[in-house]
C-alpha cells in the first residue's frame, strides 16, 4: 500500500474520530408552553425576527423534504419568501424534481436550523401552488438576471456542458434587452406549504431540549403540546 493511500485513510479516520467526538452543550435559552404564543405563526414571526437580527447569512434558508409517489424521499435547501396564516411560500421551477414529486405527492416538510440561537423549527403539511398573479408579481420583483437565469435553466435535467447554460442566458439577455416586465413562465412559480403541525425546538443542557408542537385541530384552533426531547 503506497504512502498516499495510507495518508488518505489516516485523514479519513481523523475526520471520523472528530465527528464522533463533537459535543456541544446548548444553553442559550428555554421554551416553555406558558411563554409561547397561542398562534404558531405569531411564534414563528418572533423567532424569525430573532434569527434575522442574528449573524446568520440566510435566516430564511430551509430544508424542503418531498417524496415521490412511491414514498422515496428527497431533500434540498430552498429560501422562504413569505409566510402568513395560510402557510409558508417558496418559488421554484415546476418541472424540477421537487415539482414533479409535489405533483404526485402533495405533502412536504420544512426545517429551519438557526444554530447561533440553538433553535430549530419543523413544519409538516400539504403543499399547493400559489395563484399565478402572486408568482408573476414576485417574479418581476427579482433582479433581471435572476429572472433570465430561471428561464435559461431546465432545472434538475442533465446538461452536457456549462456553456449550454451560458449560451441560453446570452440569448435571453439579447431577446429581453429592452424589457423591464417579463411575464413569469408557466413552468415557474410559487408553492405554499399549508401546515398541519409546527414544532419549535430550543436546545437545552444535557440534551434535555425543549420541544413545543402545535397541531392543527380545526379551521380555527391549534393544540399545543410539549414533546420529550
Amino acid at each position: 500500500m503506497n504512502d498516499k493511500l495510507l495518508s488518505q485513510r489516516a485523514r479519513t479516520q481523523a475526520v471520523r474520530d472528530a465527528i464522533n467526538a463533537r459535543r456541544k452543550e446548548y444553553q442559550k435559552g428555554d421554551l416553555l408552553i406558558e411563554n409561547v404564543s397561542t398562534n404558531p405563526f405569531t411564534q414563528f414571526a418572533t423567532w424569525f425576527a430573532d434569527a434575522s437580527a442574528s449573524d446568520l447569512i440566510e435566516p430564511n434558508a430551509m430544508s424542503l423534504a418531498t417524496a415521490d409517489a412511491n414514498g422515496k424521499p428527497s431533500v434540498r435547501i430552498v429560501l422562504l419568501k413569505g409566510f402568513d396564516e395560510n402557510g409558508f411560500v417558496f418559488y421554484t421551477n415546476y418541472t424540477s424534481r421537487k415539482g414533479q414529486e409535489i405533483a404526485t405527492n402533495p405533502h412536504a416538510g420544512l426545517a429551519f436550523f438557526w444554530d447561533v440561537l440553538e433553535r430549530q423549527v419543523r413544519i409538516t403539511g400539504t403543499i399547493e401552488k400559489v395563484p399565478y398573479e402572486m408568482s408573476n408579481e414576485y417574479f418581476n420583483r427579482r433582479p433581471k438576471g435572476s429572472r433570465l437565469g430561471a428561464m435559461a435553466s431546465k432545472q434538475s435535467r442533465v446538461v452536457e456542458k456549462r456553456s449550454d447554460l451560458s449560451d441560453k442566458l446570452a440569448s435571453l439577455e439579447a431577446e429581453y434587452a429592452n424589457a423591464e416586465h417579463i411575464d413569469v413562465p408557466d413552468y415557474w412559480g410559487g408553492y405554499r406549504v399549508v401546515p398541519e403541525e409546527i414544532e419549535f425546538w430550543q436546545g437545552r443542557p444535557s440534551r434535555l431540549h425543549d420541544r413545543i408542537v402545535y397541531r392543527k385541530q380545526s379551521e380555527v384552533g391549534w393544540e399545543i403540546l410539549r414533546l420529550s426531547p
